[in-house]
């Protein structure tokens, strides 16, 4: 592992780190509770000046129409905490959606196709995981890869064919209007509520999502304290390629179909919600309660827009403007947070 020398040096480091790292993981816990002021501002305009808003039946649309990026921001939070981005998940859940309408035109029962598609998503990830952590790529060039890779296979197990007519029994299940009884929420929207809470426990209250902030904060510095870095990373990229195939089952049963180009652009969608939730994209900052925050604002703002038929390349302005400013704005607020640290303590710029 290293000398004591070198132990010393990291743990110094590590102490660092960490202090950096609370000074702007309360900047990032301010920034959260900004997303969230502006996902309430924006629900009461729409209430206010939209009819049918806050109706029962469109908020149950609304949530269910971005419950799979929702499901898959999830681990990507988790990534990118870590450092690490995968760029692959709307393709794996597009090669999990194909694969499912594949097997089901092939007489497999759905009980089966699902184990399947599942592992297909572990094998996925865990290709990723071993190109980043063994082989020493970076996780921006490996998913852009692996990105038009799973697109291709997806393809290649569907054509461009349309499978349809899934059993009611499970596709029923995930449709706009069943929802849970006395709530406008779905069945998927509460499984992701469940995932969001497991998930917020792991990050912020186990010694596991302390490792993810310290290898996104100083990779060096927790390897040397003894946290094992590539099994971590590894480990994300599975469980990341996991919910994306299952995104990929659960997008087919809502809308009926299994297309290979199901899911084409999520990627965008899910790394706009995380970074506009105030995770920072070097790693080692933010909370999940600003990613689902930021999810939620994104469904909620594209719900509002297109009841006041707002056409669908605005929206997509209007969310790469979200993201832009979501990656900016922070970086803007620490600068000049750190310069007046600098000149209270007569420090030269």
């Amino acid at each position: 592992m290293g000398t004591a020398a070198e132990t010393r040096e990291a743990a110094d480091a590590a102490r660092s780190g960490k202090g950096r790292a609370g000074r702007v993981r309360s900047l990032a816990l301010r920034w959260d509770t900004a997303v969230g002021v502006l996902l309430v501002a924006v629900i009461v305009v729409g209430l206010g000046s939209t009819d049918g808003f806050g109706s029962a039946e469109n908020l149950a649309f609304a949530f269910n129409d971005i419950v799979e990026v929702a499901v898959i921001a999830l681990p990507m939070t988790l990534l990118v905490v870590a450092g690490q981005v995968d760029l692959s998940v709307a393709s794996m859940l597009g090669l999990g959606s194909a694969l499912t309408g594949a097997l089901w035109n092939a007489g497999w029962a759905f009980e089966t196709i699902v184990p399947v598609v599942l592992l297909t998503g572990v094998a996925g990830g865990l290709l990723n995981g071993w190109l980043v952590t063994r082989v020493g790529l970076p996780s921006l060039a490996v998913t852009i890869g692996t990105l038009a890779l799973y697109r291709g296979l997806a393809s290649v197990a569907l054509g461009s064919d349309a499978v349809t007519d899934f059993p009611d029994t499970y596709a029923r299940w995930t449709v706009d209007t069943t929802t849970v009884p006395g709530t406008f929420l779905t069945y998927p929207v509460l499984l992701f509520a469940v995932l969001a809470v497991i998930t917020a426990v792991v990050l912020h209250a186990t010694g596991f999502g302390r490792s993810l902030f310290a290898i996104g904060s100083q990779e060096e510095a927790a390897y040397f304290a003894g946290i094992r870095v590539k099994r971590i990373k590894l480990l994300l990229f599975v469980v990341t390629g996991l919910f994306a195939s299952f995104t990929g089952v659960l997008f087919t049963l809502r809308y009926g179909s299994a297309r290979a180009d199901n899911g084409l652009g999520f990627e965008m969608l899910v790394i706009a919600s995380v970074l506009l939730g105030g995770i920072d994209f070097d790693g080692g900052k933010g909370t999940l309660f600003g990613a689902v925050a930021g999810v939620l604002l994104i469904g909620v703002l594209k719900n509002l827009l297109t009841l006041n038929d707002v056409a669908n390349e605005v929206q997509v302005i209007v969310t790469g403007l979200l993201l832009v400013a979501s990656v900016l704005t922070p970086r803007v607020i620490a600068a000049v947070v750190e310069r007046r640290q600098r000149r209270a303590a007569g420090t030269p710029s």
